[in-house]
């Protein structure tokens, strides 16, 4: 009898699945196609950075049986890189990938979704996004430019950046020209380091031909494979300005109108798997990548206590300013900041130190 009653719950377990995914496909079936371009501001070559947007499309396409039919494009191809923020919100591009860090000209609070100087792991970041009132505060920012933000992938720690010299104190770094993303940008210049925001696939042309000194990218697995290390020797860790890193996928409001809710639902799905592979293959990837960083002579450098809290007293300073300046920045942090502290609770417990 037992046996019977296993069977009988196993077929019914089946057979609901079985008309789940049958409601699934016949609601993906009634919808409308709805085509995007999808403008990046990574190459699709590019590992993770590029491949997970690639990816989402494919498993965008995969999961909504062709109704939602999302092309990516290269940078450069519809818009250059940096411009595809502009694009979204004037409805001259239907979507977009990259991440909010990009975008600190028209508002340095996009850092905050982005990357965080002496900021969260994943895990934490991830919490806040979506149980910390994150993702509401994005999508009111967004909003603003006529555009919805999806948070869509998220990577492991990031180097801290690629130099030519040995970089024993602080003053070592004064003078220095290096490309340096988001709200850690404005700690370098605290230091004495003259920085500028390039795209990804510009800075080893402007690194070879001196036009900047330094340079900080990602984490060694793509930074790998851009060539630096031709270049730079000195590789310093830990990335203090990005310990994990966000993306997004941003669509106009005008084209996330146009989707179903099944279509929106799917979609977001998607971005939430786009979350798993980032985080899974970011941390498989690095081992082999400073092996062979190693095998071509990069000297594999870790940042000095004195050097490290020169930057994070700079930081603080940084944060001082933006919360006297501007108010979106003030409410985002206030949000983020008592995330944090509620956290330390579960993170002083619950954690190997």
């Amino acid at each position: 009898m037992r046996i019977r009653g296993m069977i009988r719950g196993a077929l019914a377990i089946g057979v609901a699945g079985t008309m789940a995914l049958g409601v699934a496909t016949a609601a993906s079936a009634q919808d409308k196609r709805v085509r995007l371009q999808l403008s990046s501001t990574y190459p699709s070559s590019l590992a993770q950075l590029g491949t997970l947007g690639v990816n989402m499309t494919k498993k965008l396409s995969r999961a909504s049986g062709g109704t939602i039919d999302m092309r990516f494009t290269e940078p450069g191809a519809l818009v250059p890189a940096l411009q595809v923020f502009d694009s979204i919100s004037t409805g001259a591009v239907d979507a977009g990938w990259s991440t909010p860090g990009y975008w600190t000209g028209k508002d340095t609070t996009f850092a905050l979704f982005s990357a965080v100087p002496f900021g969260p792991g994943a895990g934490e970041y991830l919490g806040w996004i979506y149980y910390g009132g994150g993702r509401e505060l994005q999508n009111e920012m967004y909003a603003k430019y006529n555009i919805i933000s999806l948070p869509c992938g998220i990577i492991a720690p990031e180097a801290s950046g690629w130099f030519r010299k040995e970089i024993k104190t602080v003053d070592d770094l004064k003078g220095l020209k290096m490309r340096f993303f988001g709200l850690g940008a404005k700690v370098m210049e605290k230091l004495g380091v003259s920085t500028q925001l390039i795209a990804g696939g510009e800075i080893f042309q402007a690194l070879q031909l001196g036009t900047i000194d330094a340079t900080e990218f990602s984490m060694p697995a793509i930074d790998l494979s851009l060539g630096f290390h031709q270049v730079a020797k000195h590789y310093y860790f830990p990335g203090w300005h990005q310990q994990s890193t966000m993306f997004d996928l941003m669509l106009s409001q005008k084209k996330w109108a146009e989707m179903s809710e099944n279509q929106k639902a799917i979609t977001e799905m998607v971005c939430g798997d786009n979350i798993r592979e980032g985080l899974a293959e970011g941390e498989a990837i690095q081992v082999k990548a400073l092996q062979d960083l190693r095998s071509k002579g990069v000297q594999i450098h870790t940042w000095s206590p004195e050097i490290l809290a020169a930057m994070e007293k700079a930081w603080n300073e940084v944060v001082a300013e933006e919360l006297g300046k501007n108010e979106n920045f003030k409410k985002v942090w206030a949000s983020y900041s008592a995330f944090r502290e509620n956290y330390k609770i579960w993170k002083d417990i619950g954690y190997l130190k």
